[in-house]
């Protein structure tokens, strides 16, 4: 059995974390290789399955990723997870139709691609801050958050994007910066871990690159259940889904659903490792 761990130019060996995935594997026979995505000499019909890990330029190179995708799809090539997943999963629209199945959601504007785009129409009257951000990103790439009196600077920042892409226009939530965000790691579908990550002061974005803290978590019972069913509304097999949101309240509100290229955090859950590995087996066998 051959899979390659899919990743990026950047980060070409992949990140220190999921390299521990290969000799892992090979421990049950697998073989497996970090391979780049974007490069053109790769024969991807020599792999058995590919698994989507550091791709994390993919919304740089939007256009080429998704013709790859059709690539791979055509050539009948099994992926962890599923194409069909992945290519719903790039596209953070996906969250409207979660809404529409009664998942809570952060309150969102989504926004069609426009040449004349004037957030004032349709932003809602009570937000004080808002955050915008294009529908196809990762890792707050061309993400603000602005006062609603900074909407005219916003307008003229954003007009360009908004030709050649969908955006989100989300309500800033305060607790962002307070309470953090909370990252429910699932495997196979089964429970494994959860991270709590709040920023630095003064700022809204949790990534470790702008200084965010990460702290291992223990939620209750009823929130990974809360969890859980946002997970089960995938009818695919899933490696891997990490459901992201703030919790208010012991209610959670996602902000996203990540499944294509997430950090799983395997530094700092004991055994998260043995237990991806572990519903790798399980999907394959």
């Amino acid at each position: 059995m051959k899979i390659a761990l899919l990743t990026c130019e950047k980060l070409s060996d992949l990140n220190p974390e999921d390299q521990k995935l290969i000799p892992a594997l090979a421990k049950h026979t697998i073989e497996a290789k970090a391979v780049i995505w974007s490069d053109k000499t790769i024969n991807w019909t020599d792999f058995d399955y590919l698994i989507f890990r550091n791709t994390w330029d993919y919304f740089e190179k939007e256009t080429e990723f998704t013709i790859w995708l059709d690539q791979i799809e055509k050539l009948g090539i099994k992926t962890l997870n599923p194409i069909e997943v992945i290519k719903q999963n790039i596209h953070k629209f996906y969250l409207r139709e979660m809404e529409k199945q009664g998942i809570t959601i952060l309150p969102t504007v989504f926004i069609d691609k426009t040449d004349n785009l004037n957030l004032a129409e349709r932003i809602p009257l009570h937000w004080k801050k808002a955050v915008i951000k294009p529908a196809f990103s990762a890792g707050s790439y061309h993400t603000e958050v602005f006062e609603i009196s900074d909407i005219p600077k916003i307008n003229e920042q954003y007009k360009t994007i908004a030709r050649k892409k969908e955006l989100l226009l989300q309500e800033f939530m305060p607790q962002i910066q307070t309470l953090g965000e909370t990252s429910f790691i699932f495997f196979n579908k089964k429970f494994s871990h959860c991270v709590n990550k709040k920023p630095v002061e003064g700022d809204f974005r949790v990534q470790s690159q702008f200084g965010g803290k990460y702290n291992l978590v223990q939620p209750s019972q009823e929130l990974i259940e809360k969890a859980l069913k946002i997970v089960h509304t995938f009818q695919d097999n899933l490696l891997y889904a990490r459901v992201d949101g703030i919790v208010i309240d012991n209610d959670l509100y996602v902000m996203e659903i990540e499944c294509i290229e997430p950090d799983l955090y395997f530094n700092l859950s004991e055994g998260s490792l043995d237990r991806f590995v572990a519903a790798i087996v399980e999907l394959i066998s």
